[in-house]
């Protein structure tokens, strides 16, 4: 098993503080393109991909039985390291199922 291979998706793992804190910091992007407020916002797995930045997909648990897969690309530090969200997946659930969208 493998952590990285550069433009290969790691194997998926439990969500870290780190994977939390982009959660934490693209929820807004993720309430505007799905039109709900969260209360709950809690990662639990993810997966990533080395690029010309990093490509992340998480799984999130937003309440009750809402899980959604939302995919993350941080740009290089270089290029301000900004996190933007590129995908989100609703309609998910707590199964151990996370694949990039």
């Amino acid at each position: 098993m493998t952590d990285v291979i550069c433009g290969g998706w790691s194997d998926t793992k439990p969500a870290t503080e780190e994977i939390q804190r982009i959660c934490d910091e693209v929820k807004g992007q993720v309430e505007e393109r799905t039109n709900t407020k969260y209360g709950i916002f809690r990662a639990l797995h993810y997966r990533s991909q080395v690029v010309a930045g990093m490509n992340y997909v998480i799984k999130i648990h937003a309440g009750g039985f809402t899980y959604l897969h939302v995919m993350v690309f941080e740009a290089l530090p270089c290029y301000g390291g900004e996190k933007s969200v590129t995908g989100v997946q609703q309609g998910h659930t707590s199964k151990y199922d996370l694949k990039p969208l």
